[in-house]
C-alpha cells in the first residue's frame, strides 16, 4: 500500500504543513497542553510510551547551537526515536537543489524534521509541504518558537499560572523576543514590556499580531526604549545576549546604545520581587553580571534544563497522527 500524498513514480502532491513555527499560529488549548506537558516532562522525563519509538528525527542545523540542539536530539532518543544530524554544509542544498525537492526527499525517508535556518519560516513550510512530515522551526529569523515553549513553562512551573504575569523583557528585540510576546498574548491578564534600544525593537507586524490576541484576554505588549518608561513592578526580568546569534548590527558602536540595559544588582534592585531569566548563552559583562546570572533570583538554569523538556513536550505532540486522519 502506498502512502496518503505519494504514488509509485513520485509526490502525488504537496499536503498542507504540519509543525512548530509560530506561537501566533498556535490555539490557546493547544499551546498550554505543550506549557503542562513540559512541567509534567520536568518533574518525570520517563511519562511516556515512547511516542517516537521506530521513527526517526532529522535534526539540521544551519547555525551555532548549545541547548536546542541538544535539547532535541536528546528528546528525540528519550521518547524513543532515532536522530540523523545535519550541519550547514551537509546538504544538496549547498549545491542548488531546491526546498521542494530537499523535501521531498525528507518525507519519503524521515518521520520528522527540527530545523535552525537563517532564512524566513516560510522556508520551513516549504519542506513541510512537500515532504509531508512535521517541521519544527529551531529559530528562524523572524521567531523562536520553541524557546518560547520553554520560557512559558518555566513561569508556569515556577509562579503556578501564566495569568497575570507581569514581564519585563530587557534587550534586542529579537526572535526569542517575538516568540515571548506571541506566547504571553494566549494568557489572560499578562503585562509584558519589551524594554528595547531605539533602533533594535521588535517589528511593528509582529507587534501588532501579538497585541490583537493580548487585547482578547485583557493582556498587554507594550514596546519602550528608555528606562523611564519602564513599568513600577515585575515579575520577571528576562534578558538576553545583546548580539543575536547568526545577525550582525551595522553601527561599531552598537554596545553603547544597549549599556543602559546592563543588568546588575543595582538594575535588578528596581524590581525586588522579580526573578531572572536569560535564554542563554550568557555573555558576562555584556548584558549581565556573573553576580545576577548566578544569583538566588535567577531561573537561568531551570529554564536552560526546561529547553529539555520542552522539546520533548513537542516532539510528543508531532508524533501523534494528524487531526482528522485516519
Amino acid at each position: 500500500m502506498v502512502a496518503a500524498g505519494r504514488t509509485l513514480l513520485g509526490l502525488a502532491e504537496c499536503v498542507p504543513e504540519r509543525g512548530i513555527f509560530s506561537l501566533a499560529d498556535i490555539e490557546d488549548k493547544d499551546l498550554d497542553q505543550l506549557v503542562c506537558r513540559s512541567r509534567e516532562f520536568f518533574a518525570d522525563r520517563t511519562n511516556h510510551d515512547e511516542p517516537l519509538r521506530g521513527k526517526i528525527a532529522g535534526i539540521l542545523f544551519a547555525k551555532t547551537s548549545t541547548r536546542t540542539r541538544t535539547a532535541f536530539t536528546t528528546a528525540a532518543l528519550r521518547l524513543g526515536g532515532q536522530v540523523i544530524s545535519y550541519g550547514p554544509h551537509d546538504l544538496q542544498l549547498e549545491t542548488g537543489e531546491s526546498l521542494e525537492d530537499t523535501g521531498r526527499v525528507f518525507g519519503r525517508m524521515l518521520d520528522v524534521v527540527v530545523a535552525r535556518t537563517a532564512g524566513p519560516v516560510a522556508q520551513l513550510k516549504t519542506l513541510s509541504r512537500y515532504g509531508g512530515i512535521p517541521v519544527v522551526n529551531a529559530m528562524g529569523q523572524e521567531e523562536h518558537p520553541t524557546q518560547g515553549i520553554c520560557d512559558l513553562a518555566t513561569m508556569s512551573l515556577y509562579f503556578g499560572a501564566l495569568d497575570g504575569l507581569k514581564v519585563l523583557y530587557v534587550g534586542e528585540g529579537n526572535n526569542s523576543a517575538v516568540a515571548l510576546a506571541h506566547g504571553l498574548a494566549h494568557y489572560a491578564g499578562v503585562e509584558l514590556t519589551l524594554l528595547t534600544p531605539p533602533g533594535y525593537g521588535v517589528l511593528e507586524p509582529e507587534l501588532a499580531r501579538a497585541r490583537a490576541r493580548a487585547a482578547e484576554r485583557g493582556s498587554s505588549v507594550r514596546q519602550i526604549h528608555t528606562l523611564d518608561e519602564a513599568p513600577a513592578t515585575a515579575d520577571v526580568v528576562y534578558t538576553t545576549r545583546w548580539q543575536t546569534t547568526g545577525t550582525s548590527k551595522p553601527n561599531a558602536n552598537w554596545r553603547e546604545e544597549f549599556r543602559f540595559l546592563y543588568i546588575d544588582t543595582a538594575f535588578m534592585s528596581r524590581w525586588p520581587g522579580a526573578v531572572l531569566m536569560h535564554d542563554l548563552p550568557a555573555h558576562r559583562g555584556d548584558e549581565i553580571t556573573t553576580e545576577v546570572l548566578e544569583g538566588d533570583r535567577s531561573l537561568a538554569w531551570t529554564q536552560a534544563e526546561m529547553k529539555l523538556t520542552s522539546a520533548m513536550a513537542v516532539l510528543e505532540e508531532l508524533a501523534q497522527p494528524r487531526r482528522g486522519s485516519q
